[in-house]
Parts: structure tokens; C-alpha cells; sequence
């Protein structure tokens, strides 16, 4: 029998580095440094093979908590899907880069390579439009013929362009009013830190660490008080799909149990 521990407070070392998971070299458009570039026209999902657990905002939890564990990690208790039982390993991404049906692919990953960030990085707190210029998804237009669609027509926004912004100014606002029902949940005494050892067939052990859930007796034993403000909050909605999602470990595990079977096949 062999066994292996998974931290999920690794998911945090992108963050650590300044730097959201997936992205590495994400640059302000504007048409001068990229009106030669545009993103390939195509839903290849390699960039987050290796992602064990993936942030995930409140509004999508309903959907993601039918494949996914969700759980909270960090000192900010950020909450994330579980996505695999091992280091650096997605279960639900295949060596194709597909993402595997029919389980819901969040938002943090169908946002990729754009994302609103911090204008040229120079603390101004206004947000601008980015792509992360180091994913394979971004290319040189004449390289790829019809099948790259330009981030600009000539100093305009293209098509492209002007459907990222909406998304990722969705998702930031999604993130910042996921944040504050966190923060209000926390307020409340009811995360508690917890571990998941799970078994896979032929009797490996696999632990998931360094993460935290809610705690469901301490929220069954809220006062009336507590419980209207954590619904006035808009926060009930979070708590009953994370506890909704611990279900989901066993899909965890027959994903887990289905890899390893290829691998060994």
C-alpha cells in the first residue's frame, strides 16, 4: 500500500509570486504591442493540466458542486474545486487538453489568458483589460490564417476583445461579492480546518490537506440572529453548496480510480 499527501495550500504559490494561477506574463492591450496578435480559435485546456484545485465564485457554485469538492484555503479562506488528489494533477483535464464531460468547467479557467488587472501594474486600482502573452492560446494573426481571431481591428477593439471585457468584469464582480459573503461567514466563527483521506482501488492512500470547510454543526447551532444575517448577506446560498459538495469526493476518487486505470492500461 502506498500513500501520498496533497496540500492545497500549494494552489497559493502563483499568488505568492504576484501573480494569479495559470498566468505568468499578462500585458495591458492596446493595439500598438498587439494589433499583430489575436487568440487561437480553439478550446484547449492543456494550461490547467496541472491545476489540483481552481478558484471558483458563488454564483457558479451550484453547477460546479455536482463534480466538484469545495473548500477554502488560505488565509483569506478563498474558495476553490478540488480537481485532483495529487500534486499538480487534474483529473478532469485529458491528455488532449479537453475538459472531461460532462463536468462544468469554472469560470477562473473559461476566463483564461484575459484578465482585468491593475493598469500596467502601477497601483492606480483602476482595472484594464490583460492577456496573459505567454499561453499558447495567443498568436501572431498571419500564422494562423482564419483561425486566429485579432484582439483589434485596426485601433479598435475587436469582436474578440469586446466579449472578454464583459466576462472578466462579470467575474471580478462575482469574486469581490463572493469575497464579502466569505468575510461574513468567517465573522461568524464557522470555518474549521479539516484533512480527506481517501482509497483508491488496490489500496493506495491518498490525503488532501491544509484546507478548510464549514463547519455544519456550528451553522446548525446559529442563532435566529446569525441566520438572518448570513441570508440578508446573501451567503446561504454559498454555505448549503459547499455542503452539498462533499458528495462530490467520491467523484473525486472514481475520476481517480479511471486514470490511474489508463495510465496503467
Amino acid at each position: 500500500m502506498t500513500e501520498s499527501t496533497i496540500e492545497t495550500k500549494a494552489v497559493e504559490g502563483a499568488a505568492v509570486a504576484g501573480l494569479p494561477l495559470f498566468y505568468s506574463r499578462p500585458e495591458a492591450l492596446n493595439p500598438v504591442r498587439h494589433g499583430s496578435l489575436g487568440l487561437a480559435a480553439r478550446s484547449d485546456f492543456s494550461f490547467a493540466r496541472q491545476a489540483h484545485a481552481i478558484p471558483v465564485v458563488a454564483s457558479e457554485m451550484p453547477a460546479a458542486m455536482r463534480s466538484y469538492p469545495i473548500v477554502f484555503i488560505g488565509a483569506a479562506k478563498a474558495p476553490v474545486i478540488i480537481t485532483g488528489l495529487r500534486q499538480n494533477e487534474n483529473l478532469f483535464v485529458e491528455a488532449s487538453g479537453k475538459w472531461l464531460e460532462p463536468h462544468y468547467i469554472p469560470a477562473y479557467v473559461r476566463r483564461y489568458p484575459f484578465i482585468l488587472a491593475d493598469d500596467a501594474g502601477a497601483g492606480t486600482g483602476r482595472l484594464t483589460l490583460c492577456v496573459d502573452r505567454a499561453s499558447e492560446r495567443v498568436a501572431e494573426i498571419l500564422s494562423g490564417g482564419g483561425k486566429i481571431a485579432p484582439f483589434f481591428d485596426g485601433s479598435e477593439a475587436s469582436e474578440a476583445s469586446r466579449q472578454a471585457l464583459p466576462f472578466c468584469n462579470q467575474f471580478q464582480i462575482d469574486f469581490n461579492a463572493t469575497r464579502a459573503m466569505v468575510d461574513k461567514i468567517d465573522a461568524h466563527g464557522l470555518f474549521a480546518p479539516r484533512q480527506s483521506t481517501v482509497t483508491l482501488e488496490g489500496g493506495e492512500v491518498l490525503n488532501v490537506t491544509d484546507f478548510q470547510v464549514i463547519d455544519e454543526p456550528a451553522f446548525n447551532k446559529l442563532s435566529d440572529e446569525a441566520f438572518v444575517d448570513l441570508r440578508k448577506s446573501g451567503a446561504l446560498g454559498l454555505v448549503y453548496c459547499h455542503l452539498a459538495s462533499t458528495n462530490s469526493w467520491t467523484s473525486l476518487v472514481f475520476q481517480a480510480s479511471l486514470r490511474r486505470l489508463g495510465t496503467a492500461a
